[in-house]
């Protein structure tokens, strides 16, 4: 098959493990548009998260953040937005105030934690393009969250949580997006539904769309492009759900992915 569009995940796929988009990796998506192939993206992260990468690749075409509960694009235009119903942002909070994990909440393009210390906080300093503000009441957040986020480097405590929160699974979308963050967005806030939002804003049908990504959440978009490709950082049980693997994002595993398996399939060279 031919791909007309390519859909990438961010965190762990186009960028490396300092949060970095490299050369390499731009490169390769110039070269990409030379071909006359599209390129956007799709990420757990806030909307403020992704406006950085989005200026770097000089990105104009809509984009999908909380897994694609929002689309947008860089000039400030909403495609569509929804958020967590509000029943289920507080069930689920109530589930883990009983739990020692850290509480995030995003809404109205801010993010809120329960404290604003830890190494998974530096993280997400840059991967929201924002500092946290600090609180112990999210009660008026719920009513308009776009994402939960519990964070613990405890995972059978996240994996309990996250077997307690498959109740509201018919509500929501509850997904690991890193083995230390179990997410909640809404319900059409999953990657699945996004790339076929983005399909649809490009003009191009699933079947021509490659899909690219390392974490569980990025498996709903791998089972339903019609090319899908994981990265070398993937645990196994997502590359097993890809058509084809490339190497590491530390290794410019996007710009291999371009240059080996895409251009190659449209008759394009690196």
């Amino acid at each position: 098959m031919s791909v007309k569009l390519l859909v990438s995940d961010v965190d762990g796929t186009l960028v490396d493990k300092a949060k970095k988009l490299t050369d390499g990796t731009i490169a390769a998506v110039r070269r990409l548009e030379a071909a006359g192939i599209g390129f956007t993206i799709v990420s757990a992260r806030p909307r403020s998260g992704m406006m950085p990468i989005a200026d770097a690749l000089r990105l104009d075409e809509p984009m999908g953040a909380f897994n694609g509960g929002l689309v947008f694009r860089r000039d400030g235009t909403i495609d569509s937005h929804e958020t967590i119903a509000e029943d289920v942002a507080r069930g689920v909070m109530d589930l883990a105030r009983k739990e020692a994990v850290d509480l995030w909440v995003f809404a109205d393009d801010r993010w809120y934690a329960s404290t604003d210390q830890g190494v998974h906080v530096e993280h997400e300093r840059i991967a929201s393009n924002q500092a946290p503000v600090v609180t112990q009441d999210f009660d008026a957040l719920l009513a308009k969250a776009d994402k939960i986020t519990f964070v613990s480097d405890d995972e059978p405590l996240l994996r309990r949580l996250h077997a307690d929160a498959k109740a509201y699974g018919d509500r929501a979308t509850i997904v690991q997006s890193q083995t230390y963050y179990l997410d909640v967005t809404a319900k059409g806030g999953n990657k699945g539904d996004g790339i076929v939002a983005l399909c649809k804003a490009f003009g191009v049908s699933i079947e021509e769309t490659a899909a690219i990504g390392d974490q569980a959440n990025d498996v709903p978009m791998l089972e339903r492009a019609g090319l899908s490709i994981a990265m070398g950082n993937a645990p196994d049980a997502v590359k097993a759900k890809a058509h084809e693997h490339t190497t590491a994002n530390d290794a410019d595993g996007v710009a291999h992915a371009i240059d080996t398996i895409i251009l190659p399939r449209n008759g394009a060279t690196a």
